[in-house]
C-alpha cells in the first residue's frame, strides 16, 4: 500500500510486527490466572507488547509481584516462549469475536465509566445492541418452575417494550430469560459470559448460546481457550450489574450467586427489585431478604418499566450517525470488530484501494470509523 493508495493517517507502520497492540492486550489476557484485576496490574507496568516482551526476557521482580508466586510467574514465562500471539490474534477473527480495549473507540460505552472496567472486552455477534434502556434477570440456577416461568415472561415482555436483557447464560433463571428475549423477536438479547467464546458452558445451553450470537451479542473479558474456572463467574456479575438500569432476582437461595450480583449493582447505585416468591420456597429466600432490605417487588414487567421510567414500548434509539452508504458498509463489513488495515479491508471486501481509502476517511468523518496510524478500528453506536 503506498500514500497514494490510501489517506496519510491509514499507512503508517507499525512498530511491533504486523499486529495491533490489542494483539498483545489477548496474549496477555490468556496467561494462566489473569483475571481482571492481575491484568490491570500488568498493565500498570507497561503496554502490553512491552509487558510481553517482559515475560521472554531478563526475570522481573515487578512481574513476580504481580503473580505473586513464583510458579506461576514461571508459567507465564513458558507461556510467552510458546505461544503464538500472531496465530491466537488471527484465531479470533477467523472465530468472529472481537477485541476492544478500554479506551479505544469500539469500546463500549456503557463500561467505559464503570467503577471496576474491563481492560478488554470480547464480543460475538452485534455490540451495538448494547444501547437504550437495559434490565438484568438474575437468579439461581436451581430454580422452580415458578421462578423459570416467571423470567421467561419477563424477558419476553420487557423485550417487547423495547428493554435489553442482560443475564449470564447460567442454567435455570439466567437461560429462562433469555429464552423469552429471543421468542419476543424485540430488543435484542445481551449475554455476559465467563469464559472463552468457543468454550460453551454450560453444554446444555448451546442452542442458546448460538441463538443470543445470532440474534444479540455475547459479551465477556475471558479470550479464546478460557475455560469456565469458578473465579471468573463472580467477575463476570460485575459486568452484568454495570451494563443493566435495574436488577431484578427472580429467585435467589440465600447465599447464591446472585446476591452477589445484588451487591454489585448497589455499589454502582443501580435499582434492585426482588420477585416475591411462595414463603416455604429455598429458592426465595434471597429474595425476601431483599424485600425485607427495602428493595421494590418485582411482579411482572410493568414494575420493571416504571423502575425504568418507561410506561410502555418505546422504540429503539436511533443511531444519530449518517448512514454509511452502500460502499461503506461494504467496508464496515469487511472490517469487523478488529482493527485492520486498509489493505486487509481491501483484500476481505474486493474493493480497489482508492474505494477503501475514500470511503474509510467518509466513515471517519461520520463516526463510524477512528483510525490510529495503520489501523482502523469500527466505532460503537452512541449509547
Amino acid at each position: 500500500m503506498t500514500a497514494d493508495d490510501a489517506p496519510e493517517a491509514v499507512v503508517f507502520a507499525d512498530e511491533m510486527g504486523g499486529l495491533p497492540m490489542e494483539a498483545w492486550l489477548v496474549a496477555l489476557a490468556s496467561l494462566p490466572a489473569v483475571g481482571p484485576a492481575r491484568l490491570r496490574a500488568l498493565l500498570a507496568i507497561d503496554g502490553p507488547a512491552e509487558v510481553w516482551a517482559g515475560l521472554q526476557g531478563s526475570p522481573s521482580p515487578e512481574l513476580v509481584q504481580v503473580a505473586g508466586k513464583q510458579e506461576l510467574y514461571e508459567q507465564w514465562r513458558r507461556t510467552a516462549t510458546v505461544l503464538d500471539v500472531a496465530r491466537l490474534w488471527s484465531q479470533h477473527r477467523e472465530q468472529g469475536i472481537g477485541v476492544a480495549a478500554l479506551g479505544a473507540p469500539g469500546y463500549l460505552s456503557a463500561l467505559s465509566n464503570d467503577l471496576d472496567p474491563p481492560a478488554v472486552v470480547f464480543h460475538q455477534g452485534d455490540p451495538e445492541v448494547v444501547r437504550g434502556p437495559r434490565v438484568a434477570i438474575v437468579g439461581t440456577r436451581r430454580c422452580t418452575r415458578y421462578g423459570s416461568d416467571l423470567a421467561f415472561e419477563l424477558g419476553r415482555d420487557l423485550a417487547s417494550a423495547g428493554v435489553g436483557v442482560v443475564s449470564g447464560l447460567a442454567l435455570g433463571i439466567d437461560a429462562a430469560a433469555h429464552a423469552g428475549a429471543l421468542e419476543a423477536r424485540g430488543a435484542p438479547p445481551i449475554a455476559v459470559v465467563g469464559n472463552g467464546m468457543d468454550r460453551v458452558y454450560p453444554e446444555r445451553n448451546r442452542s442458546l448460546w448460538r441463538a443470543v450470537a445470532d440474534q444479540g451479542v455475547l459479551l465477556g473479558e475471558a479470550p479464546l481457550g478460557a475455560p469456565p474456572e469458578r473465579w471468573r463467574f463472580p467477575a463476570r456479575n460485575r459486568i452484568i450489574a454495570a451494563l443493566a438500569d435495574v436488577l431484578v432476582v427472580v429467585e435467589s437461595h440465600a447465599s447464591g450467586g446472585a446476591m452477589h450480583t445484588v451487591a454489585e449493582a448497589a455499589a454502582r447505585d443501580r435499582a434492585v427489585l426482588a420477585v416475591p416468591g411462595p414463603v416455604r420456597s429455598s429458592a426465595s429466600d434471597g429474595c425476601f431478604e431483599l424485600l425485607a432490605d427495602g428493595c421494590a417487588p418485582c411482579r411482572d414487567a410493568d414494575d420493571v418499566l416504571l423502575a425504568l421510567g418507561m410506561s410502555g414500548a418505546e422504540a429503539k434509539p436511533r443511531d444519530p450517525r449518517t448512514s454509511p452508504g452502500i460502499v461503506g458498509q461494504q467496508v464496515l463489513d469487511a472490517l469487523g470488530w478488529q482493527p485492520a488495515d486498509a489493505e486487509q479491508i481491501r483484500a476481505r471486501s474486493g474493493l480497489d484501494m482508492p474505494e477503501v481509502a475514500g470511503a474509510v476517511e467518509g466513515l471517519r468523518a461520520a463516526g463510524w470509523v477512528a483510525v490510529s496510524g495503520r489501523w482502523i478500528e469500527r466505532v460503537g453506536a452512541p449509547r
